[in-house]
């Protein structure tokens, strides 16, 4: 006896979702959102259907008459969405730093600074980079005072690589390999 309730035994289809390539929410949370202009324009572009839904121009003027948001939240919205970009400018200028310092006869270290201006947790990118290479690795203050990753060996090109492939969020223009040499030598 199959009651409404059951689960059948057809296989159910993930729902898709589309999310807006702005500001990453759903396009319907877009207006809680400070950048709702960009979001609006984004979606415009990208999904006409989707847009004609949500932001139908009647819909638009009736929500703003009855609403009647005042210039001091407009203000306060623009200030939000302007600080939003301005964290999003900062991290994609941001430097990745991997240095490949010589120690004594022909050991060295590798030291990653930089990674968390693009939000990696520096422990668990530890925690990979030395399962990864099999070597010991942490996170450790520099002179300046800021965390940078130290792993034991010279594996910097290994860790642009690896850099790349579990962070695209981090540009591969903005990583710089850089050798410290020893004096003496």
């Amino acid at each position: 006896m199959d009651s409404p309730d059951a689960p059948s035994s057809e296989h159910v289809k993930p729902r898709e979702v589309p999310y807006c390539g702005f500001c990453s929410l759903p396009p319907e949370y877009c207006e809680f959102g400070p950048t709702l202009e960009k979001c609006k324009h984004w979606l415009s572009r990208n999904d006409k259907v989707l847009y004609a839904i949500l932001y139908n121009t009647l819909d638009d003027q009736l929500a703003a008459a009855s609403l009647g948001e005042t210039p001091e939240e407009d203000k306060k919205k623009a200030k939000e969405a302007a600080k939003i970009e301005k964290q999003l400018q900062k991290k994609m200028q941001s430097k990745v730093l991997i240095k490949r310092i010589e120690r004594t006869k022909r050991k060295c270290v590798t030291s990653v600074f930089g990674l968390e201006n693009f939000d990696v947790d520096l422990k668990k990118a530890a925690k990979l980079f030395a399962n990864k290479f099999a070597c010991g690795s942490s996170v450790t203050k520099n002179n300046q005072g800021n965390d940078e990753i130290v792993v034991q060996g010279d594996v910097s090109d290994e860790i642009f690589d690896l850099i790349l492939e579990h962070w695209p969020i981090v540009p591969e223009d903005n990583i710089d390999l850089i050798e410290d040499k020893k004096k003496g030598k």
